[in-house]
C-alpha cells in the first residue's frame, strides 16, 4: 500500500482528494500481479461462468479457503421448527396461534443454555415474515426458506429482524434507540422484530423505560426476548409476554440427534459413545454438539475415524463402567483395601474423583429406580442390566437412601476439598463401614418391642415381689391403655410417667411416686378408672418403693438395647476406627409428652 504524502493515515483511498492518486498509482495486488506476470507470463484467462460450471452429474465441493470450517453446533443450527427437538409443544402452541392469527406482540423464550431460545426466535421471526415462495404467503409455522426475508434472516441479514444482546447493551440510551425505532413501519418485512438475546441483563432503568413500548407496541412490531435466568426479569416484564418454557432435552433424544448428526458427517461412532456425549451435555443441544466435535478430532487423530466410548471416556475423563460396577461391587462387599486399590486405579487413568463420584451415585439412583418400578433396569448393555437388577433385589430400599445420603454429601466435600482424591477415598469408606450399620427401622421396631415386654428387670424380686408386685391376671399397662383408649390422654400421661405400682388388684391400686411430686393425684387416678372400667377404685398413695413407673421402664429397655449394640464388634471397630464419634438416638416413638423432671441426671 503506497500512503498519501499529505496525511497517510486519515486520507483514505477512496476520498475524492485521492482520487487522482488512485489512478496514478496501481495498488499493491496490482504490483504483485504485474511481477508475477514478468516472471512466469500471463496467467489464462478464465471466464467466471466456466470456473463455476460443475461437471455433469456431480456436485461441486467448495475450496477450504471459500468456505472455512463452520463448527456443528452453529452449521446444524435448526432452519425450521421440524429440525428443533424437543420442543413440540411449544411448536404445536406457536402453529395454533398462527393458524388462529392469535399472535401475541411479544414472546419470552426460557430455559438452560442450548436449548434453542435463539434459535427459536429466529426461526418465529421466519414464520412472521415468510411470503413463500411466489411471494404471495403469509405467516405459517412452516416457513419456505427460499423467500427473500427467510434466507435473509437466517443469514442474519435483515434490515427488519434486529438481533441484540442485552449483555452488551444494558442501559436506557440502548433501550431509547428501540423505542425511537419502532414508530417507523418495516422497510421490507411484514413485521418489524427485535430480538434481545440474555434480557435480563438489562438494568433496572431499562426496563422501565421498555414497559411502555412493550405493553402497547405499533402493531408491525413483534419482541422476542431469550433468557436463562428468568427469576430477574421484573413481573412487569413477564406479565406483558408470552412466555414458553424450552424443556432440557432427553438424553435418548439428544443420543439419536448426534447419531443422525454423524450419519451426515460420514463419521462412525459408537452408540456407547454418544451416550456418554449425551449424558455430558445435560439436556443442552449446543453443549452435546461441542463435545461432539471435539470427540470427532480425537478420533481423527488417532487414524481410525471413528468415534468409541473407550476415546469419549479418555477425552471427558469419565470412568468405565465397568469399573464403576466393581468400584460399587467392593463398597458393598466391605472389602475396603480393594475399593482404595480400584480408586487408584481410575484415578491413575485420568478419571477425576468428582467424576467417580458422580459415577457411584448413578448406580446408586438407577439401582434404586430398578427396584421401585420393578422392571428391568435402563443401562445400555445386557452385563449392566443384570448387574443392577441383581442389586435391586438384594440390597434393602432403607440401604440404598442412606447410601445415596453418604455419597451426595461425599460429593460435596470432594468438589470443595483442596485434595479431591483424598477427600473421595474418606467418603467412599465412610459409605463402606455405615452401610453395615443395623437399619434404623429395625432398630427402632427392636426398642419398641424391647419397651412393651418390659425389658427392664423390675425393682423387686422374688417373695417380694409376689407378695408387692402387680397380680399376674392384671397387667397395669393395660390399665393404662384402657384409659388411653378411654380419651383421658392426660390422666393416661400421668399414669405412665408417675405411677409406681406397688399393688394392683381389681378395684383397687396403692402406689408411690418420685419425691418431687407433691400434688393430690388420687381422685384424677380415681375418675379415670372408674370412665376405662366401669367400676368404682380404691387408690391409695402411700411411701412404699413400688415397680418403674412405664417410662422408666421404656428409658431402661432402650438403654439396654443401646449397651448391647455398643458391644457389637463392627460397632466397637468403628468406635476404634473414629474415636470422636457419637452414638444418637433419634427419640421417634415416644409421641406422649413429658413433664420436665422427666430427664432424670
Amino acid at each position: 500500500m503506497i500512503d498519501s504524502p499529505d496525511n497517510p493515515e486519515t486520507v483514505p483511498w477512496d476520498t475524492d482528494e485521492s482520487s487522482d492518486k488512485e489512478e496514478a498509482q496501481p495498488t499493491a495486488a496490482e504490483l504483485e500481479d504485474a511481477g508475477q506476470s514478468a516472471m512466469f507470463g500471463d496467467a489464462p484467462s478464465v471466464e467466471p461462468e466456466e470456473k463455476a460450471k460443475p461437471e455433469p452429474g456431480k456436485t461441486q465441493e467448495p475450496a477450504p479457503s471459500d468456505q472455512p470450517y463452520r463448527v456443528l453446533a452453529r452449521k446444524y443450527r435448526p432452519q425450521t421448527f421440524s429440525e428443533l427437538i424437543g420442543q413440540e409443544p411449544m411448536v404445536q402452541t406457536l402453529a395454533n396461534a398462527i393458524a388462529r392469527d392469535r399472535l401475541a406482540h411479544a414472546f419470552l423464550m426460557t430455559g438452560v443454555r442450548g436449548v434453542g431460545k435463539t434459535s427459536t426466535a429466529r426461526l418465529i421471526a421466519k414464520a412472521l415474515n415468510c411470503v413463500g415462495p411466489d411471494g404471495e404467503g403469509g405467516p405459517t409455522i412452516d416457513p419456505c426458506g427460499q423467500c427473500e426475508p427467510c434466507t435473509a434472516i437466517a443469514e442474519g441479514r435483515h434490515i427488519d429482524v434486529i438481533e441484540m444482546d442485552a449483555a452488551s447493551h444494558t442501559g436506557v440510551d440502548d433501550v431509547r434507540e428501540i423505542i425511537e425505532a419502532v414508530r417507523y413501519a418495516a422497510v421490507s418485512a411484514r413485521y418489524k422484530i427485535y430480538i434481545i438475546d440474555e434480557v435480563h441483563m438489562l438494568s433496572r432503568n431499562a426496563f422501565n423505560a421498555l414497559l411502555k413500548t412493550l405493553e402497547e407496541p405499533p402493531a408491525h412490531v413483534k419482541f422476542l426476548f431469550a433468557t436463562t435466568e428468568v427469576d430477574k426479569l421484573p413481573v412487569t416484564v413477564l406479565s406483558r409476554t408470552q412466555r414458553f418454557d424450552l424443556r432440557r432435552i432427553p438424553a435418548a433424544l439428544l443420543q439419536s440427534h448426534f447419531g443422525k448428526i454423524c450419519g451426515l458427517e460420514n463419521v462412525e461412532a459408537e452408540d456407547e459413545a454418544l451416550a456418554m456425549i449425551a449424558g455430558a451435555a445435560e439436556g443442552s443441544v449446543r453443549d452435546g454438539l461441542s463435545i461432539l466435535d471435539q470427540a470427532i478430532a480425537h478420533a481423527d487423530l488417532g487414524g481410525e475415524g471413528q468415534v468409541t466410548a473407550a476415546r469419549v471416556q479418555d477425552m471427558l475423563g469419565l470412568s468405565d463402567k465397568s469399573a464403576q460396577r466393581k468400584l460399587l461391587g467392593h463398597l458393598l462387599a466391605g472389602d475396603a483395601k480393594a475399593m482404595l486399590a480400584a480408586m487408584d486405579e481410575q484415578y491413575a487413568l485420568g478419571v477425576e474423583p468428582l467424576a467417580l463420584m458422580r459415577g457411584q451415585m448413578d448406580l446408586v439412583h438407577r439401582i434404586t429406580v430398578a427396584q421401585v418400578s420393578g422392571g428391568e433396569a435402563d443401562a445400555p448393555t445386557s452385563e449392566e442390566r443384570d448387574a443392577l437388577k441383581d442389586w435391586a433385589e438384594r440390597l434393602s430400599p432403607g440401604q440404598l437412601h442412606r447410601l445415596w445420603q453418604l455419597l451426595l454429601k461425599g460429593h460435596d466435600e470432594v468438589r470443595q476439598a483442596p485434595d479431591p482424591l483424598v477427600s473421595a477415598q474418606m467418603a467412599m469408606l465412610r459409605a463402606l463401614h455405615a452401610n453395615d450399620f443395623p437399619d434404623p427401622g429395625k432398630l427402632a421396631k427392636k426398642l419398641e418391642h424391647l419397651a412393651e415386654t418390659g425389658g427392664a428387670a423390675p425393682a423387686n424380686s422374688g417373695a417380694g415381689e409376689a407378695a408387692q408386685g402387680p397380680s399376674a391376671d392384671l397387667d397395669w399397662k393395660q390399665v393404662v391403655d384402657s384409659v388411653q383408649a378411654n380419651g383421658n390422654h392426660l390422666a393416661a400421661s400421668i399414669m405412665m410417667m408417675q405411677v409406681r405400682v406397688v399393688s394392683l388388684e381389681e378395684g383397687s391400686l396403692r402406689f408411690s411416686r418420685d419425691s418431687r411430686f407433691q400434688d393430690d393425684i388420687a381422685p384424677q387416678l380415681r375418675d379415670a378408672l372408674m370412665g376405662a372400667t366401669g367400676r368404682r377404685w380404691v387408690v391409695e398413695e402411700c411411701q412404699e418403693e413400688g415397680e418403674p413407673t412405664l417410662l422408666e421402664r421404656e428409658e431402661a429397655a432402650q438403654q439396654h438395647a443401646m449397651d448391647e449394640l455398643r458391644k457389637h464388634p463392627l460397632v466397637e471397630a468403628t468406635f476404634a476406627a473414629f474415636p470422636d464419634a457419637e452414638m444418637v438416638e433419634e427419640d421417634t416413638a415416644r409421641p406422649r409428652g413429658r413433664n420436665n423432671w422427666s430427664k432424670r441426671a
